[in-house]
């Protein structure tokens, strides 16, 4: 579907994406409670009406902005902890590429869901099925380079809920200190210091990004 539709006789209605993606922007900047129909159609300069084109209630566009925080950020942590690597040291960069690429997972959106989930049982339970999903992809990870089980549950565990903790504390960190302490984290994770090539690899993957 295009990013506007054009009716004829009801004028201009928007689009599902186009409803969607002005909910992800009002729940980055003000949280979940400003997510209303009404704030969005004056947002989008749409008739309130229009919304319901796409949309059963405000539910249902809760329930897709959940499934879209699924999809983006639960999917791309799985990738990137089952992408090919050769040694133990350059998985664990691969998963650290979605630290520092928004577009490979939304660290914003990660906050502003958390942030969510503490008034919402229906979203907690969410984000506690996410993380058992995500911690049992990095614990393979581990586990497929090397480790025994118990000590692949600590590291998956150390690895991933630091980096929510930085998520959720909304901590600030340019991209140049990060970078300076990823090998230490690296080594601190894995038990291994990556490879100069590794290194270069990751860097270069990661010379125009910005942390935020």
């Amino acid at each position: 579907m295009s990013a506007i539709d054009n009716d004829g006789e009801s004028g201009w209605r928007g689009s599902k994406e186009l409803w969607l993606d002005a909910a992800y922007q009002v729940l980055l900047e003000s949280g979940i409670d400003n997510v209303r129909i009404l704030t969005l159609a004056k947002m989008l300069k749409l008739s309130r009406t229009s919304f319901y084109w796409f949309f059963k209630d405000r539910d249902a566009l809760l329930d897709a902005l959940l499934q879209l925080w699924q999809e983006k950020n639960t999917t791309a942590l799985l990738r990137q902890a089952g992408t090919d690597a050769q040694s133990l040291s350059e998985a664990t960069l691969n998963l650290f590429d979605c630290w520092l690429d928004r577009a490979v997972f939304d660290s914003s959106f990660e906050h502003a869901v958390r942030s969510w989930g503490v008034q919402s049982p229906a979203v907690a339970q969410a984000l506690n099925e996410a993380d058992a999903t995500r911690l049992e992809a990095i614990r393979s990870m581990f586990i497929r380079h090397g480790c025994e089980p118990l000590l692949a549950d600590v590291r998956s565990r150390a690895l991933y809920l630091t980096q929510i903790g930085y998520i959720s504390l909304n901590t600030n960190e340019d991209v140049t200190t990060r970078m300076q302490r990823v090998p230490s984290y690296v080594a601190i994770f894995s038990g291994t210091l990556p490879s100069a090539r590794e290194l270069e690899q990751f860097h270069q993957r990661h010379s125009y990004r910005h942390y935020s």
